[in-house]
């Protein structure tokens, strides 16, 4: 290792400690503030829902004929019982802190700093000590390590597990030491039952480093005794091949197969190569040609926007990287600083191959819209690694460089004034360059998290016990997509339970799951998308099941003004009665019953079937002079028992313009009569008769 001539050689390691406490903290404090909702990857509550699993002692989760309703993002549903489509190993260092002291972000912190600290020792490796705290800080100030690592996604963990297997391997190559050789094939191995091909890309060099070894050994020693680059290597791979087959038995046991991993079983095209690629209703024909048109922006959009410093970084990387091939046979350093080149080659076309690159791209040529506007090109998160270090190669250097010509030309007390001047100079550039980078992000995520908070307000504002509480399904039937914070305990059995709130049918099912809870249901009032700006209103009212040989229900509607007529309509499968109103008024009151095998309007001479478990809906639908229109709905499920009828009371209600169905662009707030225009008012009652 080298050791810099200067006043201070003892002092880097103590740098390198402080950028490293300093990585961490600013990556709590970025989870903590700006992901307190977590980001817009929905893949954070997999990761999370997956630790508490593992603290329980679960691989997967048992939910029976309830699956359905407790269906997790990205979660495989198998005959009742639901296992993740990622492997454990993130979500284990995360499931740490939570046992430890109750907040997952500690292992954020300890991930990021762990990162900082191993990037300031592969960069003295590289070069030297000074080279190696420049390059940590570089790193640790990328606007990528602390966006990303602020989430509980798995890059920033997985580039932890890499940087652990180099500092290992080399060390074992420098020291012909056989335990950093073991140590690094763990290390690799736990990345590779991490990320498979996150870790294949990464080891990609050293492999062939070891594998050139190795030859060479034979080729002079031959196999007695047996040489020692052979022996370390070998120790590397059994270690390394120790957690493939930890992998394939992990995969075993969810899957029925070690060669199907979990993914695999989930998407079974989505993983990478060419041609058709497909994730539930996502699918493209991925050319090579698409891949590397893609992944071109991908790598423009991490040289300019992600990199600390932005294109000014990636140039000093340049200038690094071409110092450290300029004096490659005289290095000592050399296999540290080639593998470390290597990541250039590797990391960029492997990831061609992978269409993740694609879909993290809303549009290409757009870099302020998509997952990479709010996280960056996560998964060229190790290409950080070698830009960091070349990067703080080539500005030392040049440091050095420029501190010899002063220093020629000019006494010391007037040299160091000079110098002093151009190193805050340069700090003040670096960081004007950088601020922005890690602002735009910053603030793009805390617009989300405003929207999260506000979705939020009207659960945080309760303290559930033993609740149950029906969430709605904007994206499809998954929980925790896009409500990542409502997770469920492993045994569906936490003070609070979230269903998925879904038809009368299955409604009723989850109900009957839980008879002596408090019941609620979450709603909101507008459309959810991924845009921050689109906000909703939501609401959380109590829910009850009203039960009884007959049950009598009474809705009563507001009528605005100027509406000169209205009609009434109850509707269940595909029957309808209804009646008209003249003249309204300033209310309409609608009463309506509810009895074994059908439901009555009363106004209306004929009943409508109800059979088994069905939606009610009755509609109020009023009508202006010039033929617009305001329709009142509401939405009650009702199950016939035989000899009684159940209903889960109040329905869902809604207030629609100028069509009779909305969903939830028109969820009837009780709450806040101001979301709605005047003379809107909706009452509903249904009480046993």
């Amino acid at each position: 290792m080298n050791r810099p001539s200067g006043r201070w050689p003892d002092r880097e390691p103590l740098l390198a400690a402080v950028v490293a406490a300093l990585a961490a903290v600013a990556v709590f404090a970025v989870a903590s503030v700006v992901f307190p909702y977590h980001s817009v990857n929905h893949d954070e509550a997999v990761y999370l829902q997956q630790a508490a699993m593992l603290l329980e002692g679960q691989l997967q989760l048992h939910a029976g004929d309830l699956a359905g309703a407790f269906r997790p993002w990205f979660f495989v549903e198998d005959g009742g019982r639901l296992y993740p489509k990622y492997a454990p190993v993130p979500a284990a260092m995360y499931a740490v802190s939570m046992a430890l002291f109750g907040e997952p972000r500690v292992t954020l912190a300890a991930v990021a700093g762990g990162n900082a600290l191993l990037v300031y020792v592969l960069g003295t490796m590289a070069f030297d000590r000074r080279i190696g705290v420049v390059a940590a800080a570089t790193f640790a100030a990328a606007p990528m390590t602390l966006v990303t690592s602020s989430v509980f996604l798995p890059y920033a963990p997985t580039t932890l597990l890499n940087l652990l297997f180099a500092v290992c391997y080399l060390r074992g190559v420098r020291r012909r030491n056989r335990r950093y050789a073991a140590a690094a094939g763990l290390a690799i191995g736990l990345a590779f039952f991490a990320r498979p091909y996150t870790a294949v890309l990464f080891a990609a060099p050293f492999v062939v480093h070891a594998l050139w070894t190795v030859g060479s050994a034979l080729r002079e020693e031959g196999l007695r005794p047996l040489p020692g680059p052979v022996e370390r290597n070998a120790l590397t791979a059994v270690g390394g091949l120790s957690f493939v087959g930890l992998t394939l038995a992990y995969n075993a046991v969810l899957t029925g197969s070690p060669l199907v991993f979990p993914f695999a079983a989930f998407a079974p095209m989505d993983g990478p190569g060419f041609g058709r690629r497909r994730i539930l209703e996502h699918a493209i024909e991925y050319t090579p040609a698409l891949a590397l048109e893609a992944n071109a922006h991908v790598l423009r959009y991490l040289a300019t926007r992600w990199f600390t410093a932005g294109a000014l970084g990636v140039a000093c990387a340049a200038c690094g990287l071409a110092l450290a091939v300029s004096r490659w046979r005289g290095s000592e350093n050399r296999v540290t600083r080639a593998t470390l080149a290597g990541l250039f080659l590797t990391v960029p076309l492997g990831n061609v191959f992978f269409w993740g690159n694609f879909n993290i791209l809303a549009t290409m040529d757009d870099p302020t819209d998509g997952l990479i506007a709010s996280l960056g090109p996560f998964y060229h998160f190790d290409l950080l690694v070698p830009l960091s270090i070349f990067a703080a190669a080539g500005v030392v250097t040049g440091w050095r460089w420029l501190a010899a010509r002063v220093r020629e030309r000019a006494s010391p007390p007037a040299a160091r004034p000079v110098l002093a001047a151009t190193l805050i100079v340069s700090l003040a550039l670096a960081g004007a360059a950088t601020a922005p980078l890690v602002a735009e992000p910053i603030e793009r995520n805390a617009d989300y998290t405003a929207k999260y908070e506000t979705a939020y307000e009207p659960i945080e504002a309760v303290d559930f016990d033993e609740a149950l509480v029906f969430v709605p399904t904007p994206y499809g039937e998954w929980q925790n997509h896009p409500f990542q914070s409502l997770r469920n305990d492993p045994g569906f059995d936490g003070s609070v339970v979230y269903a998925l709130d879904r038809d009368p049918g299955e409604d009723f099912a989850v109900l009957d799951a839980y008879p002596d809870r408090n019941y609620y249901r979450y709603a909101y009032r507008g459309e959810w998308t991924p845009d921050p700006d689109e906000g909703v209103a939501p609401k959380l009212e109590p829910l009850s099941v009203r039960s009884g040989d007959r049950l009598a229900g009474e809705t009563t509607v507001g009528v605005p003004a100027n509406v000169d007529r209205a009609t009434v309509r109850l509707e269940a499968g595909g029957e309808v009665a209804e009646y008209g109103v003249d003249d309204p008024g300033e209310r309409i009151t609608v009463d309506w019953t509810l009895e074994p095998g059908a439901a009555r309007l009363e106004g209306s001479d004929s009943p409508v079937d109800v059979e088994g478990t069905e939606e009610v809906v009755l509609t109020v639908t009023l009508v202006q002079p010039d033929g617009s229109t305001l329709t009142y709905r509401q939405e009650t499920a009702v199950r016939d028992e035989g000899e009684r009828v159940e209903a889960i009371a109040p329905p869902e209600r809604s207030v629609c313009t100028l069509v009779t169905q909305c969903g939830s662009e028109g969820t009837y707030l009780s709450e806040n009569p101001d979301a709605h225009r005047e003379g809107v008012s909706f009452e509903t009652r249904i009480e046993p008769a």
